[in-house]
């Protein structure tokens, strides 16, 4: 019984120590993770979006769920979704890219007070900041902005009554709020490039701008990837921003509806989940397209000589 119980044992430490399953080993609570809080709620979407799912059974309906996808509603979600990525890409690339390069400057003073002041709204709740911003360009005489329009002789305006100026205060939101995640971001790829690329591209001569655009921009080309990426996952799956802003999924004339809320109009409110799973793994495909594509504009794909 003791001999057993030692070779039990020095079998045990052999597995434990070899190098060839030590590393499978490490890998493991990433792979279980991901199995279980992605892969299988996939497989489980893409399984419901055939069905008709009532309260205790199921059954399948084929492709009906994606027939009746095609209406008003999904379609001005797709758009207002498509705005909202196109234009917080637009404005949480570049802006915090020179805000980086700017708080990166050596020349820079209180750059750590700046930094910890412009990632300050990350860490608010985003309720509470949809319910600021609504207090703010509200439709009322005495709101925020309203009162400094009237400061130029210009007259109250619904700000969340409209699909212009509805985009805009989302935009400005996300812009508030996200800004200083990528400009942290962006600093720690900028801190990343050798001093001694700028040292030696001064003595050939070249000014400020030749340096930004030969040296700083390629070698910020990975991580301008991976905030296009995040950005792209993040606009279409934007949501409670909309929500807290109109004070529920019912905004004017669907000006505020985004996929995930009609996923939520269709799921949750309505239940029916067959339905509400359809969109979900459409918003899925045409996320991946999307990064799919970018990701192959940056070269991403091409193979390194």
């Amino acid at each position: 019984m003791l001999i057993w119980r030692g070779a039990s044992k020095r079998q045990m430490k052999k597995l434990i120590y070899n190098q060839r399953i030590a590393p499978y080993v490490f890998v493991l609570p990433f792979v279980l993770s991901l199995a279980v809080f992605f892969v299988y709620p996939v497989l489980s979407t893409f399984i419901m979006s055939f069905q008709e799912v009532l309260p205790g059974q199921t059954h399948f309906v084929g492709l009906d769920n994606y027939r009746n996808l095609w209406d008003d509603s999904f379609y001005t979600a797709l758009w207002n979704s498509s705005k909202y990525t196109f234009w917080t890409i637009l404005v949480l690339i570049p802006l915090p890219l020179v805000l980086a390069v700017f708080l990166n400057s050596k020349l820079m003073k209180w750059s750590a007070f700046f930094r910890s002041t412009l990632f300050l709204p990350a860490l608010t709740s985003v309720v509470v900041a949809g319910i600021v911003f609504r207090l703010v360009f509200g439709s009322l005489d005495n709101s925020v902005m309203n009162t400094f329009r009237h400061a130029f002789g210009l007259e109250t305006i619904n700000w969340l009554g409209s699909s212009t100026t509805g985009m805009l205060v989302l935009v400005i939101l996300a812009t508030w709020r996200y800004a200083g995640i990528n400009i942290i971001y962006f600093m720690s790829a900028l801190q990343a490039i050798p001093s001694e690329l700028y040292e030696s591209a001064s003595i050939d001569g070249a000014n400020t701008w030749n340096k930004f655009w030969r040296i700083t921009l390629p070698l910020l080309k990975p991580i301008a990837i991976y905030v296009i990426t995040i950005s792209i996952y993040g606009g279409y799956s934007m949501f409670t921003e909309s929500f807290i802003l109109w004070s529920g999924n019912h905004s004017p004339n669907d000006i505020g509806l985004t996929m995930i809320g009609l996923l939520y109009r269709n799921g949750i409110e309505k239940n029916e989940l067959g339905l509400g799973s359809a969109i979900g793994m459409i918003l899925l495909m045409l996320t991946m397209i999307l990064n799919v594509i970018q990701l192959r504009l940056f070269g991403l794909f091409k193979k390194e000589d």
